[in-house]
């Protein structure tokens, strides 16, 4: 017996299902339907408000498409496991927090299978998770990974909106030569069928925090994921890449689909990403190892990051491909803010030889702020290997005190276009330092003479309105003011501040208007 309230054109009413024998209720839309779990309940419950169910997993078990399953304060020490769907038709099956309280979904002692999330979505359609604090899932096992929202399989029109996660954690040692064995994700969606998709996914508004992440990532799309959007998301203080967007690591059963791919990654706030504490990249801590980015595209393609903020962490925005032969292609990186960061601000080809490459990217109309604070000399841009027919335009570039802008120690770099940008350092122009093709130039007229580059840019102060403050916006006095390329097939519609793209003569250099 199941007993739910119908909303329906304004008017609720109880209705009581019965199946008595082989007398079947008749059909009625679920549209509305609403379902209740609390602390205090009993699965035996109808699940009204009045007479709530116990546990989640019931929940999730009795709800049907066009329902609402609303779990009430308190903390649930529960796994979820979600494999009904929603309906384009009746609508999605929809968990969520109640009013302004703040259900716990806690992980405290329950055990890790495999790869298994808190909240596990496994080949589903029309589902909505919404306003839940996911925490405590942790494990000291190696070669286990908790999650705490992992969606896998295929399926679409997957919702995960301001959820609070954090205390996922492996603490597994991780063993052998590549440290492997320890691995945890805050959100997980991977696309493991082909060729049919995880399709339509959106991630908004969650908070994912205090992580431990061993070789994997606070958030992660991978494998046969295709159209999802990445937005207003707060990640901060873990110990490993903060959003990655990845191809070519076998998720997918067919290589064909394996790349997550038609992302939108927009007004996400990323910081204190650092892999200096894990030790999965160098048992000694801290490791020195500077590895973990803000923002990570490892061979996914197609995909827009823009109006994003990524600072204090290793590495602010890379693109690039960890995979031999293979490329992270078609990305466009604008409109973001990027600084302090501690190896560099933006970075894109393979990080050795063995890697893949960087091919048809577009990085326009970002401002990129006094990173390289280790000193190192990776600059603000780091070109690594491979790159091919990327284009770098209206950008600002500001130097650490290393005075270097651009990091390029590689040869293989060909058809790149870097123009219409505007560089500082503190040294001045005679002092300010590139490398390009492994050739190293000091001071901007040697730098142009000898790359053939940036024509057309600039080498003058941007006149922030107060950068020491955090405030990137423009004087009205400032150089950048309609000093870029007005290519509107690539710069956007719109600032890093949601205005309007152009509002002069030119584009502004640099994310705001």
């Amino acid at each position: 017996m199941r007993l739910g309230k119908i909303l329906l054109m304004g008017l609720s009413m109880a209705v009581l299902g019965l199946v008595v024998g082989n007398v079947q209720p008749p059909a009625v839309s679920a549209a509305g339907t609403e379902y209740y779990v609390a602390t205090g309940g009993s699965d035996s419950n109808p699940g009204t408000s009045s007479a709530p169910w116990k546990t989640l997993q019931h929940a999730a078990d009795e709800a049907v498409p066009g329902s609402t399953v609303y779990v009430r304060d308190g903390v649930y020490n529960q796994k979820l496991k979600i494999t009904r769907s929603g309906t384009a038709s009746q609508g999605p099956i929809v968990f969520s927090n109640y009013g302004s309280e703040k259900p716990i979904i806690d992980g405290t002692g329950l055990s890790v299978n495999g790869i298994e999330g808190l909240i596990e979505i496994t080949d589903v359609n029309y589902i909505t998770i919404q306003g839940f604090e996911i925490r405590n899932y942790t494990t000291t096992s190696r070669n286990v990974m908790p999650v705490g929202i992992y969606v896998h399989g295929s399926g679409g029109f997957i919702n995960l909106t301001n959820n609070k996660i954090h205390d996922i954690k492996s603490t597994a040692t991780p063993t052998g030569s590549d440290l492997l064995g320890r691995d945890a994700h805050g959100i997980a969606v991977y696309g493991t069928k082909a060729p049919e998709s995880l399709h339509d996914i959106t991630i908004h508004g969650n908070e994912l925090y205090n992580l431990v992440l061993g070789s994997s990532e606070t958030l992660v799309l991978n494998g046969n994921v295709d159209t999802f959007a990445v937005t207003d998301n707060l990640i901060h203080d873990n110990d490993n890449i903060g959003i990655d967007i990845i191809g070519f690591e076998g998720k997918a059963p067919n290589a064909a689909y394996d790349q997550a791919r038609n992302g939108l990654v927009k007004g996400n706030r990323v910081y204190n990403i650092s892999s200096n504490t894990n030790p999965s990249y160098g048992k000694t801590l801290p490791n020195n190892s500077n590895s973990a980015g803000g923002i990570y595209v490892d061979g996914g393609k197609d995909s827009i990051i823009e109006q994003n903020y990524s600072y204090n962490n290793d590495i602010g925005i890379e693109i690039a491909s960890e995979h031999a032969g293979k490329a992270t292609s078609n990305i466009t990186v604008r409109s973001n803010l990027v600084y302090s960061n501690r190896l560099t601000g933006i970075a894109m080809g393979g990080y050795d030889k063995q890697r893949g490459s960087t091919v048809n990217c577009k990085v326009v109309n970002n401002t990129v702020y006094k990173n390289d604070t280790l000193g190192d000399g990776s600059g603000q841009l780091y070109v690594q290997y491979d790159t091919q027919n990327n284009v770098i335009k209206n950008n600002i570039f500001v130097a650490s005190s290393t005075d270097v802008l651009i990091y390029n120690e590689y040869t293989m770099n060909s058809g790149n276009v870097v123009d219409y940008n505007l560089y500082f350092a503190p040294g001045g122009s005679a002092d300010a330092y590139w490398t390009w093709k492994n050739k190293d130039y000091t001071g901007f007229s040697a730098y142009k003479a000898g790359t053939g580059n940036d024509a057309h840019s600039l080498f003058i102060d941007p006149k922030f309105v107060n950068a020491a403050g955090g405030d990137f916006h423009l004087q009205s006095s400032s150089p950048a003011i309609d000093a870029g390329s007005t290519d509107t097939a690539i710069i956007g519609t719109q600032d890093i501040d949601g205005q309007p793209r152009v509002q002069g003569n030119a584009v502004n250099i640099g994310a705001y208007e």
